[in-house]
């Protein structure tokens, strides 16, 4: 993954979705490539077709804001697409953490998460990666997987790699499609946020090359932060349900988030979100117990 690339790829994934006509453009004959050309945007934006050339190609990190502005105005951006901009024409990589340094949860965090009892709560990584999850969150996606993965740097589970790679998770999204598209958005957020890293751009080749669905939505470069719209979760345990999910960052815990998710006060899905918790409280204290004794026995 290259900044420069990400910036010009961005640019001319915007200029073709426009026409020509409805910008009041003058429209003469056929054309090879769909949308604005780059001489047609400079001319709109006030800059010349040169200067928007090396923008394009990543060869002004000194844009000023009221070029971006102007950008982005007449690729009429919504506000993730604009702050993405921002991100990837100013983009610096950062400097590289030791290999050392995986990513924890704060203890604080882990008795917040705990304490969720009722409804699926996790925290997840900068890319990502499920840091910590509670019984009920372990439950609602994964109940396949060891409870304990996310204890695991080198094996822990990752949001985006489930939905494309597991098939699970492909039968758990009444709307698939949509889901997927919205987690590659905020990938793509986290892309221009992160310029350079390893580890998403490991994570964005495993997808590349695992799932056609994830290549083709990651060329499209859609960008907005994570959906929290109500979605069907066809659960095969405890039925259909529509939960929605609210996502807080942890301020003091750089690129981490908390994901909660909820349903509709007295609804159906509300009655089947309880049993769903009371069912993995079940699971968790009898694979508990297993442990214990197992570790007695082995003693």
């Amino acid at each position: 993954m290259d900044g420069r690339a990400d910036l010009g790829e961005f640019l001319r994934s915007r200029r073709a979705r426009l026409r020509p006509g409805e910008l009041g453009l003058p429209v003469y004959g056929r054309r090879r490539v769909p949308g604005l050309r780059r001489e047609e945007l400079a001319q709109l934006a006030g800059v010349s077709a040169g200067y928007y050339t090396r923008l394009e190609q990543g060869q002004s990190p000194n844009a000023s804001d009221a070029v971006l502005d102007a950008v982005a105005r007449v690729l009429r951006l919504d506000d993730d697409e604009r702050g993405h901009l921002y991100s990837l024409a100013r983009a610096k990589p950062r400097p590289p953490r030791r290999a050392a340094e995986a990513e924890r949860v704060r203890p604080g965090v882990r008795v917040m998460i705990e304490s969720f009892r009722d409804v699926p709560a996790l925290v997840m990584g900068r890319f990502c990666d499920i840091l910590c999850w509670n019984a009920t969150a372990h439950a609602l996606l994964a109940g396949h997987l060891d409870f304990d993965a996310p204890d695991d740097p080198a094996g822990r589970p990752n949001v985006a790699a489930m939905l494309f790679l597991d098939p699970r998770l492909g039968e758990l999204y009444a709307d698939w499609a949509g889901k997927a598209r919205s987690t590659v958005a905020d990938l793509r957020l986290i892309a221009g946020r992160y310029p350079g890293s390893p580890e998403l751009a490991a994570l964005v080749d495993e997808l590349t090359v695992g799932s056609a669905e994830f290549a083709e939505l990651w060329a499209a470069h859609p960008v907005s932060e994570c959906d929290t719209r109500p979605r069907v979760y066809r659960h095969p345990t405890v039925g259909t349900m529509e939960l929605s999910a609210e996502f807080m960052t942890l301020p003091d815990d750089e690129g981490q988030r908390v994901a909660v998710f909820n349903a509709a006060p007295g609804s159906p899905s509300e009655a089947a979100l309880r049993l769903l918790a009371t069912r993995s409280t079940t699971v968790a204290r009898t694979a508990t117990a297993a442990g214990i004794t197992t570790a007695a026995r082995r003693s």
